[in-house]
């Protein structure tokens, strides 16, 4: 059975920085896609960076350039540096992991945790 398991979200100040962790277990595919992805109270959910397969990196137009996805241990672990954060980034953020890129959206085999809340506030 697949678990994922996020932590490091909370609240910062306009401008500060968090880091997110998170931890796959029991997912048996060894060639994944691993990122995150947030959704905001009325608003759709939104993918905000994926390492795919081959090891590519993409990220949400809007946390480009501020935002660095990480993986160790063939994306068992993952790590999201959010910096320059925004009231706009206030969301719950999501782990997942899957077979294929889900930036754009979530694939039927996507697996994800229960999420860590991120405020940003002035």
């Amino acid at each position: 059975q697949v678990h994922v398991a996020e932590s490091g979200g909370g609240s910062v100040q306009i401008g500060g920085s968090l880091r997110l962790s998170c931890t796959v277990y029991g997912y048996t595919y060894t060639r994944r896609c691993i990122g995150w992805f947030r959704q905001a109270p009325g608003k759709i959910r939104e993918g905000v960076a994926v390492i795919d397969g081959d090891g590519s990196t993409t990220y949400a137009d809007s946390v480009k350039g501020r935002f660095t996805l990480s993986e160790v241990n063939a994306k068992t672990t993952a790590y999201l540096q959010m910096d320059s954060l925004s009231p706009e980034d206030t969301a719950m953020y999501y782990c997942a992991v899957d077979r294929s890129s889900f930036i754009y959206g979530l694939g039927s085999g996507a697996r994800w945790g229960q999420g860590t809340q991120v405020t940003v506030s002035s």
